[in-house]
Order: structure tokens, then sequence, then C-alpha cells
């Protein structure tokens, strides 16, 4: 296996396993709020709506600027970093570390929390919103080519279909390597959210510093590819120099 193959494999892995996690976390600490999944927030509003129990439904509401928030953020930072002639996934990555580190922050803050959103809750769920948003945002834009890591009903989708043709001997090789490239971020997904229910438990929202320390180790892989190509095209640059020199008649 290239190495290239073997990095793009942690990373949906990992960026999957984040996703699930942080928005596990998300639900249980604060009142049900998808912070990565917020689409599920609207099953959750039209049910408040149509059975009010004094639910956090601002918090809920203000999820979807907030995720929304997070691409436009991440749209218009990665165009100003490509503009630049900057790598900007390693950039993207910081963003998403400050939000996640923001959010355990705010969580900590509102810790304890009771039945009704405090002013640190609520604007911890719109940061962990926020960072979810610029996850899904950057995914889109720098790594579309891995399997998207937020949304899992889609690729459950396609796995199973995958899985369905193995099993009746009807898939070729593109297929066979299509189902292994979708099941690992669906199983880092599936994970990542029974680990952070168990994880809050114990920990509070400290348990974010999981997820965190993920981010610190996906910046220190992408750095270490961003020299390597930075020495690769130095090389090549230096042997085109050669050969042009050789090139010049005496």
């Amino acid at each position: 296996m290239k190495r290239s193959e073997l990095r793009h494999k942690i990373q949906n892995s990992s960026l999957g396993f984040i996703a699930g996690y942080v928005d596990t976390l998300g639900f249980v600490a604060l009142f049900g709020l998808f912070t990565a999944h917020v689409t599920g927030n609207f099953v959750l509003i039209g049910a408040e709506m149509a059975n009010p129990q004094g639910g956090p439904l601002l918090l809920k509401i203000l999820a979807l600027p907030a995720f929304l928030f997070g691409i436009v953020f991440a749209r218009l930072l990665v165009a100003a970093l490509q503009a630049n002639g900057r790598h900007a996934l390693l950039y993207l990555y910081i963003v998403e570390l400050f939000l996640l580190t923001a959010f355990m922050a705010l969580g900590t803050l509102a810790t304890p929390i009771g039945h009704e959103p405090t002013f640190y809750a609520g604007l911890a769920g719109i940061v962990g919103a926020m960072a979810m948003g610029t996850h899904s945002g950057y995914g889109r834009l720098l790594l579309s080519h891995l399997v998207p890591t937020v949304m899992m009903t889609g690729n459950v989708t396609q796995l199973v279909i995958d899985v369905v043709d193995v099993v009746r001997g009807a898939a070729d090789a593109n297929v066979k390597r299509r189902c292994i490239k979708f099941l690992w971020p669906v199983v880092s997904f599936s994970l990542g959210a029974v680990g952070a229910a168990f994880a809050y438990h114990w920990f509070g929202f400290l348990a974010l510093l999981l997820p965190i320390c993920m981010m610190f180790h996906l910046m220190y892989i992408e750095r270490g590819a961003l020299h390597k190509n930075q020495h690769h095209n130095e090389y090549k640059r230096k042997l085109a120099k050669q050969h042009q020199g050789k090139a010049i008649p005496q």
C-alpha cells in the first residue's frame, strides 16, 4: 500500500470517528442537539413545536445557521488560502481544532447542565455546530476523493448496495474496492458515536480531548506530507535545471 493511500485511509477513518463522536457528545450533553447531523434537529424541532415540553427549542433552531456559518467560513478561507498558494487543508484542521477546544471549554463552564440551557451551554452547542460545519465544508472542498464523514445515510446506502452485489457475485474489482472504502468511515463513525456516550458519562466535556488529540495527529500527518511534497518538487526542479544545463551547446 502506498503511503498516500494509507494517509487517505487514516484521514477518512479519523474524520468519521470525530464526526460521530462530537455529534453524539452534543446530543447526550446538550438536550438532544445534533452538531454534525444538523438536519436531524428539524425532526426534534417539529416534535417540540407539535408537543411543547419546555425543551431548548431555540438552541436547536440556532444550530442550523451555526452549521451553515461553519461551511461559509470554510469556503471563504479555502478560497483565500488557495489564491495565495497556501496548503488549505492544514489551516482548516487548525480551525476545527480551535472550535473543538472552544466547544470543550464552553461546555465545561456550563457544567453542571440542568434542564434548561444556560448561556454557556447554548454557546457551546452553537460552537460545536460551527466546528462540524467547518468539518463538513472542507471535507467537500478539499477531500472530495474520500468518503463523506458527517452524513452517514448515503454512505450506508452505498455500502449495503455494494455488499449485496458482492454477495450475489455481481461485483467487479472496482465495486469491491468501493465497498472497503465506504466500510471504514461508517465503522469509525459508529465507534465514535458509542465511545462518546460512555466518555461523556465518565469525563464530561473533557471527553472532547480525544477528538482534539486526533486533530493534532491529522495535522502532524498532513504537515509531514506537505514537507515531503515540497522536497520532491525541489528535487524535480534541480533535475530540470541540470538537464537544461546539459542541453545548452558549448
